[in-house]
């Protein structure tokens, strides 16, 4: 069952899922059919989830789920790591690659592998002021809170001098 991502509880598990590139307007719209598609039938045990999605910089999708009514199961979770792996092969598009970091320069997000990033905050062209994306957190809660984050707050923090 769809609903509007700012209306699910603060415990609701999400799942951040971050583009090596911004979408153009044209993919955004398709992508945002598709996502209402897909959650309206997502299930777990034949029970519709309540959940919800955000899109966030032209390249954060941010799919959440409130666990009160119906937990997420395995398969209910492959489904959705299935439809994601259909948007990056469709929109020649990275979205499941964990070990790349996004940060802003800004109001631009930028986007760099692991160790690009590391080079840089060796180089000073980073530093623990730098706002990044932590993508490990795991409820809407920490996302309203931890999601967009000073490095020295995030586990990026290992990485700055």
């Amino acid at each position: 069952m769809l609903v509007e991502f700012n209306t699910l509880p603060e415990e609701s598990k999400i799942w951040i899922y971050q583009a090596n590139r911004s979408f153009s307007e044209i993919e955004l719209e398709q992508i945002k059919e598709k996502l209402n598609t897909f959650i309206a039938n997502w299930t777990a045990h034949g029970s519709d989830l309540e959940a919800g999605y955000e899109i966030r910089y032209k390249r954060f999708i941010i799919l959440a789920i409130n666990q009160e009514s119906q937990a997420a199961t395995g398969c209910s979770i492959d489904a959705s790591v299935h439809f994601i792996q259909q948007l990056e092969k469709e929109y020649d598009v990275d979205l499941m690659d964990k070990m790349n970091v996004s940060y802003k320069q800004g109001e631009y997000v930028a986007y760099k592998t692991l160790t690009d990033f590391r080079i840089m905050a060796k180089q000073k062209a980073v530093s623990k002021n730098t706002i990044v994306f932590n993508n490990l957190v795991t409820n809407i809660a920490e996302f309203n809170e931890n999601w967009e984050v000073p490095a020295s707050e995030s586990w990026h923090n290992r990485f700055i001098n």
